[in-house]
């Protein structure tokens, strides 16, 4: 193996060791800390509810860390080992048109990813969530979710794979600018159909019946400038009992949706506090900040991977026997995960930091600290979260704060 893509292959497994070593911290910190009940957690979480929470968490933790150890595993032998070369080769040898090539290339290298993981998604639904209580779905309706999902992504990356490519061939020089607005426009198509085609494949979606909340909701987002289209119930007790709550929809008009199993386990206080918190993130403007900020890295990358892939130099360095440019550009996006990967904690920060700035204009908005505490209590207690975690775990994979953390700040015991 020549020096650079020896080089390349160190950090990848340096960058993958210090997620383990991460990952076991984490874990050792919560065997040491998991007993003591953080502040304002007082007379909702006991030694038995600690106890599962610690359950949990390690059960999840160690299945990723095996579903890890198999995607490195497999990862080095296809990039660094034959498996690209004799992968490339024999696509290559069917001599196919350049976007039919592109197209098969990365769809059945998808497809063979979700094969991958198929085992250790049966196991985490099927066996641990079902173990702690959580899930609620039927193998028939996972078997249907998994059909309907790939049929979906299968479309969907189809359709953007035969964009690129055949602007790769229309605009050999600037296909990286090209290929950037065709998928920035693609992204944001997807924001405005989502809620209407997509998200009703998998959800059944009906009007909210309280009419109380529902003034209650609406008078708090007036507050903050913004209008209520509808508020939906989903029925995601189906698949789980895990809660949550959210915003779709672009412009000063939202649609809302509350899951059915946050409506089962929450106050009205608590539920206007959780929606005044995500309101707190269109009026900052996160969501918009967050989507430039993505786009700005995405125009960078292609015009990364432009360079990259000119003439044969990257080919020939990992040493690529039949330089298509399908194989050409899934060598510079691996490259690019290594740079993501080490951006990772500065991109979990500035997220963090939009998590509090939301939590102080919910404060603000509804006048009601206590309640959005109880909340983040309440989901953090039936979601069995983590009220541990080291330092730097959470710097490394949160992008929210610990949740002990914010609802110390916001009962000002910190």
């Amino acid at each position: 193996m020549d020096a650079l893509p020896l080089s390349v292959l160190t950090v990848y497994l340096i960058l993958q060791a210090i997620d383990t070593l991460i990952t076991l911290l984490n874990l050792g910190h919560l065997k040491a800390q998991g007993d003591r009940v953080p502040a304002g957690f007082e007379g909702r979480v006991g030694a038995a509810e600690l106890a599962r929470m610690r359950d949990y968490t390690r059960a999840r933790a160690k299945l990723d860390l095996v579903s890890t150890a198999v995607q490195v595993v497999i990862g080095v032998a296809f990039i660094f080992g034959p498996g690209l070369n004799l992968y490339n080769n024999w696509l290559a040898g069917y001599d196919l048109a350049p976007v039919v090539a592109g197209i098969l290339f990365f769809l059945l290298l998808a497809w063979a990813e979700t094969l991958l993981k198929i085992p250790f998604d049966l196991y985490h639904t099927f066996v641990i969530e079902a173990r702690f209580g959580f899930n609620t779905q039927t193998p028939r309706l996972w078997l249907v979710d998994l059909f309907k999902s790939q049929l979906l992504a299968a479309g969907l990356l189809g359709v953007l794979l035969a964009g690129g490519f055949w602007l790769i061939g229309a605009a050999p020089h600037y296909w990286w600018l090209f290929t950037w607005l065709f998928f920035c426009g693609f992204s944001i198509l997807l924001l405005y159909i989502s809620p209407y085609v997509i998200e009703p494949l998998f959800n059944k979606f009906s009007p909210l019946t309280d009419e109380a909340l529902v003034g209650r909701i609406t008078q708090v987002m007036g507050r903050a400038g913004i209008g209520v289209a509808r508020i939906f119930t989903m029925d995601a007790s189906r698949r789980s009992r895990h809660g949550n709550a959210y915003f779709s929809g672009i412009g000063r008009v939202k649609r809302i949706v509350l899951f059915d199993t946050l409506l089962a386990a929450g106050d009205q206080d608590e539920i206007v506090a959780i929606l005044a918190h995500e309101a707190g993130h269109w009026k900052k403007k996160h969501v918009l900040q967050r989507i430039l900020v993505m786009e700005t890295v995405a125009l960078v990358a292609l015009y990364a991977a432009f360079r990259l892939v000119q003439g044969e130099g990257l080919a020939g360095v990992f040493g690529l026997e039949t330089p298509t440019m399908p194989a050409k550009l899934l060598l510079a996006g691996f490259l690019g995960s290594l740079v993501a990967a080490l951006l990772s904690p500065l991109s979990n920060y500035l997220s963090r930091r939009h998590e509090w700035q939301a939590d102080a204009f919910a404060v603000r908005i509804t006048e009601a600290p206590e309640a959005l505490a109880r909340a983040l209590v309440r989901l953090g207690c039936d979601n069995l979260a983590n009220l541990h975690p080291h330092p730097w775990y959470a710097a490394l994979h949160y992008s929210h704060p610990p949740l002990a953390q914010r609802v110390a700040r916001l009962m000002g015991r910190a």
